[in-house]
């Protein structure tokens, strides 16, 4: 729904040239926005990798459907769609929506796009497994179908992963390139690595021309850069600031956006110390979040009580959790990861490494940026992780987080937890056709979940993007994956 919506002392001087000047035109005299996102592209921003939320989010790629605020479907490159059987639907394009590169959005296209999507290795988390094929029942409608009856399917064409791109972009089928290829309100013209890109308007846009010329993207991990770009004026938009910085934003909006997104932590049931379910009790025991909320997160976020916040969990009575008894951790060694890219996670790691500390457990803290920590995390290279999940990121639909973070085969599973009832669990949950009862379900699995010990939730987060007061028409999303739309803009 659009609406207007410490660092060194010498990091500012260090920024210069590093971004794009504030509100800078274009040289049609067009406004260009200056915006500093978190996580720099890790595979080019192919969609089939965690890069898919930055299309999204820089208002380059679309998807069939998006979600409402209650993670409903609602149109986007659909007009409409209709439930054939259990299996299949049928969707109904947006007539006269070019691509970047020129070419229409036809049901070939929109085949092409999932069918690449469906084949890629691994698939898209809201589609891995499901069989998904497509075919073009005419021009303009597309048929979806899965192999296995899925209530969601509708709800999961609107994940970032399924963006979809003009032919021109599968080249290589398994790393799209959107270059000139999106559908979006902006057009990405330029990807330079990991450090920036160069978005155009898209005055073709099918719901209207934007109001900015273009933005000049840039992906610092580091958050005292975004928050001192900001400060200094070199930047309009910021995201994922630190909380501790806020204050001292002085002339700067905040937006700050509930979100379903809990940091846990993650212990390692496969190997390690953590095989041994009497350590995991130990350190679940040992945990205690309110001083991260407090000390680290300000008060910004809410203690978790359970995997989902309470709006998620609808008022409903959560059951009780069961450990098995703490055994004596005498020491044991373990090596617990987080990574810098959201500015509180370091911190939050290093209170909780005392608190394990004081436990009895000897622990070492790496902390690296996202993308050079991902394979390893995956991997099970490290005893514990620390990190933060949008649990109703990709279908608004809890069950789907509950099958890809903590089943057997999820793809992501960082406590590598196989639990053959969990998994038994959650397949029949993913049967339910009613949003509720899968609602319901997930949180009755809930209390298995943390019954292993696999899991320990800490908090639920709330995101923080900061303005210059001449920006308005940011995309308010409890998704967290849109930001830019085409009535986003600059006062001069």
């Amino acid at each position: 729904m659009p609406r207007p919506a410490g660092a060194l002392l010498a990091l500012p001087l260090l920024l210069a040239g590093c971004f794009a000047p504030s509100g800078e035109q274009s040289a049609d005299g067009g406004q260009r926005l200056a915006l500093a996102l978190a996580f720099p592209p890790v595979a080019a921003l192919s969609p089939f990798s965690d890069d898919a939320v930055l299309l999204t989010r820089m208002g380059v790629g679309e998807t069939l459907v998006g979600l409402d605020e209650a993670g409903q479907p609602v149109p986007l490159l659909a007009e409409s769609w209709s439930r054939v059987d259990d299996r299949t639907v049928t969707l109904d394009l947006r007539g006269d929506v070019p691509f970047h590169d020129g070419t229409p959005l036809d049901a070939q296209a929109v085949v092409g796009a999932l069918t690449a999507a469906a084949a890629a290795a691994p698939a898209p988390r809201a589609i891995d497994g499901l069989g998904l094929t497509a075919r073009a029942v005419d021009e303009d409608t597309v048929e979806v179908r899965v192999a296995e009856p899925n209530p969601l399917l509708v709800h999961r064409l609107a994940a970032p992963g399924l963006v979809v791109l003009a032919p021109s972009a599968y080249a290589d089928p398994a790393a799209p390139d959107p270059v000139g290829a999106g559908t979006g309100p902006f057009e990405l013209t330029e990807l330079r690595g990991a450090s920036g890109a160069t978005l155009t308007a898209d005055a073709d846009h099918w719901a209207g021309a934007p109001e900015l010329a273009g933005v000049d993207v840039t992906f610092p991990a580091d958050a005292a850069a975004r928050t001192a770009g900001l400060r200094a004026g070199e930047l309009d938009v910021a995201v994922n600031l630190p909380i501790a910085q806020l204050p001292t934003l002085t002339g700067t909006e905040v937006l700050s956006v509930p979100l379903p997104r809990l940091v846990s932590l993650s212990l390692d049931t496969a190997d390690g110390p953590f095989a041994d379910p009497g350590l995991r009790a130990a350190a679940v025991a040992a945990i205690d979040p309110q001083p991260v909320v407090d000390a680290v997160y300000e008060g910004r976020a809410d203690v978790a009580e359970g995997l989902f916040a309470d709006d998620t969990a609808g008022g409903l009575d959560r059951p009780a959790v069961t450990l098995p008894p703490a055994a004596d951790p005498a020491g044991a060694s373990i090596r617990l990861a987080t990574y810098s890219d959201r500015p509180e996670l370091p911190e939050a790691a290093a209170v909780l490494a005392e608190q394990l500390r004081q436990a009895g457990f000897t622990v070492e803290v790496v902390v690296a940026e996202y993308a050079t920590l991902e394979t390893d995390l995956l991997a099970g290279t490290y005893d514990a992780v620390l990190a933060s999940r949008l649990y109703l990121g990709d279908t608004g639909d809890p069950v789907g987080y509950l099958a890809a973070d903590l089943t057997c085969e999820g793809s992501c599973n960082l406590a590598r937890l196989c639990d053959p009832a969990v998994d038994a669990a959650v397949a029949e949950a993913a049967t339910l056709a009613d949003p509720e009862e899968r609602r319901a379900a997930a949180l009755r699995i809930e209390a298995p979940v943390l019954s292993t010990g696999a899991v320990v939730p800490v908090l639920h987060e709330r995101t923080h993007t900061g303005y210059a007061p001449t920006v308005s028409g940011l995309v308010v999303d409890p998704f967290d994956r849109l930001l830019l739309g085409t009535e986003t803009t600059v006062e001069e």
